[in-house]
């Protein structure tokens, strides 16, 4: 009687593994079982995702122009009109203001550079003095001694054939040789390339 009874006894143990094992069931999940009575699911552990890559743009080119407001350490302020356009000549006014103490003397043409965006030089502008080498601008007046006491401003003339290329910034000095300074035109030259910039002599402005 004791022998049939073990018999069974191992039969329905053996009955129970199987059906552990047939229904994925196992020491795993019972110590799960015990661990989580209420059968709520696990959470399995996440990898953190790694930060994005933030693209860092590139900085812009600076350009160092004159300060907008007050008076340059030079004492002289350079400022440019808009461009006039007709039948492909462009024009535009540089007037020079003496925005110091003492005063300043002007005496010829001055001196003009056309850069790009990036502060460089456009390649081939030519700066003469006079207009004769620009096709229907009018004729220059000629260089005159002037000297302009605080507060006055005097103006030239800039003349060029419509480019392909536009110049970004001035680069402007009263006369070769002198510290120079760079304005940003109201509007661009589209000088560039291979072309001339005829410059008239200072006069008085009205």
């Amino acid at each position: 009687m004791i022998a049939i009874r073990l018999k069974s006894t191992r039969c329905a143990a053996l009955a129970c593994l199987l059906a552990l094992a047939a229904s994925g069931c196992g020491l795993s999940a019972e110590l799960d079982r015990e661990r989580n009575p209420e059968r709520k699911p696990t959470p399995s552990p996440t990898r953190a995702a790694p930060p994005p890559v933030s693209a860092t743009p590139e900085p812009s080119p600076v350009v160092p122009v004159q300060q907008e407001r007050g008076c340059p350490p030079s004492g002289l302020r350079v400022a440019t009109g808009p461009v006039d356009a007709a039948m492909g000549l462009r024009a535009m006014t540089l007037t020079l203001t003496n925005c110091g103490k003492r005063s300043y003397e002007v005496n010829g043409y001055p001196s003009v550079r056309v850069l790009d965006g990036a502060g460089t030089p456009l390649t081939g502008v030519r700066t003469v003095e006079g207009t004769d080498k620009v096709f229907m601008a009018p004729q220059d007046p000629g260089p005159e001694p002037l000297t302009l006491a605080p507060g006055e401003t005097a103006r030239a003339g800039l003349y060029w054939r419509m480019g392909a290329e536009d110049g970004t910034y001035l680069q402007v000095a009263p006369k070769t040789g002198r510290d120079a300074m760079n304005v940003r035109p109201q509007e661009p030259l589209d000088i560039g390339p291979e072309n001339t910039l005829g410059t008239t002599a200072w006069a008085p402005a009205p």
